[in-house]
């Protein structure tokens, strides 16, 4: 289940991905320190895309469990992405979010395409993108400098008149 994120609210719930050096290990920076950094982080990404970040929660008034958000790139071209606490992983929260958000933003938004940048080593996003339908599309060497170096990303994209594999997700 979604409902858009709160990054005061939501925040403390969401340092246990933010502030774990472990689920962090493929963004740009590190871990953050605290909860406040979290916080801070979170306002300054959802600044401009309050209405397509939303806080995965496993029922409306719920604690945070995770952070998926669709940015726009261009008039029709979205980036999707998710990150989930380790306590609600494996459980098919990611699965049934991204599901819903695929629907939003082909249904609602008029996305022509959708593309997911994934490391090249992140083994479990790699498969539920691939479980989601979304296609690999190549490799795009050193596109990121991290924390722990220069990366590489895989770029898998979703096309509105592509199968609707996600669909059978949806809860």
């Amino acid at each position: 289940m979604l409902r858009l994120l709160d990054p005061l609210r939501d925040g403390p719930a969401l340092h246990a991905i933010f502030g774990d050096e472990e689920c962090c290990a493929y963004l740009a920076d590190p871990a953050t320190k605290s909860v406040a950094d979290t916080v801070s982080l979170l306002k300054k990404w959802n600044d401009g895309t309050e209405e397509t970040t939303w806080a995965i929660v496993e029922k409306q008034d719920g604690e945070a469990l995770g952070r998926a958000t669709l940015i726009p790139r261009g008039r029709d071209v979205w980036e999707i992405g998710i990150m989930l606490c380790p306590k609600a992983q494996g459980r098919g929260l990611a699965v049934n979010a991204l599901a819903d958000i695929i629907d939003d933003g082909f249904d609602n938004r008029g996305a022509r395409r959708i593309f997911a940048d994934v490391d090249t080593d992140n083994a479990p996003s790699i498969r539920l993108f691939e479980r989601l339908g979304f296609q690999r599309e190549g490799v795009l060497r050193g596109t990121w400098m991290t924390h722990i170096g220069e990366r590489d990303s895989v770029i898998f994209g979703l096309l509105h008149h592509d199968a609707r594999v996600w669909t059978r997700y949806q809860q």
